[in-house]
């Protein structure tokens, strides 16, 4: 990525909470067919490997799959909020219009496990992660291994040991503290949960923590 030394996240504590608030990710591949991406949920072992691992699972006819079994290298691409910023909204007005927005790449060279054991546990994971806090009625484990065997066989299990890590968190750390203030009150206006989260990074960087002396930090609606 383009990377800008006020803008650059190399906090390795950061970065990680980022993938696993942003764990719906895109991954990049590169093979015969040329460039292919995919989104995908991933699940992140932060205790395995110096930078961490990604898990996740995928069909095996999903056309990334040919790549993966030959490819050196892939990119998980983590999106997380981002907002358009008006120049009206800044003190000083003589610049431009811009986009704040944070993103975190990681690369590493994938690992593919098709054993039905691999592909159980990793859905019980992704289970655990994204319904089960949910509390609905639905039980994965109560659905009969009659129905759920003949899908282990067309899943893959994919892990990534993360090789190189890198973010970029561009909100606004180059303006001033009455112009990222700016920011903040008029992306607390329009209310859209982007960029009320793209405010309330704002409001946490450390210069900014008697910005608003006496003014919570707004909610998404």
């Amino acid at each position: 990525m383009y990377q800008q030394p006020a803008y650059a996240e190399s906090d390795i504590a950061a970065l990680h909470a980022g993938m696993h608030a942003w764990s719906f990710a895109t991954l990049v591949t590169h093979g015969r067919s040329g460039l292919q991406s995919t989104p995908l949920p991933f699940l992140f072992d932060a205790d395995r490997g110096p930078q961490g691992t990604l898990v996740t699972h995928l069909a095996r006819h999903n056309p990334v799959y040919a790549d993966l079994r030959e490819a050196n290298e892939v990119l998980v691409i983590f999106q997380g909020p981002h907002a358009f910023v008006s120049p009206s909204w800044y003190e000083n007005q003589m610049t431009f219009p811009t986009w704040n927005y944070t993103l975190i790449h990681a690369r590493g060279k994938p690992v593919l496990d098709e054993s039905e054991a691999a592909v159980m546990r990793t859905l019980r994971r992704t289970v655990a992660r994204y319904d089960t806090p949910l509390g609905g009625a639905w039980n994965f484990e109560a659905i009969p291994m009659s129905h759920t065997g003949s899908r282990l066989k067309v899943i893959g299990v994919l892990e990534i040991p993360i090789t190189t890590l890198s973010g970029k968190m561009k909100l606004n750390q180059d303006k001033s503290v009455e112009d990222r203030r700016g920011v903040v009150a008029a992306l607390e206006a329009l209310g859209e949960p982007d960029g009320l989260a793209v405010a309330r990074l704002i409001r946490a960087q450390p210069d900014m923590h008697d910005a608003f002396p006496s003014q919570p930090i707004a909610s998404p609606p």
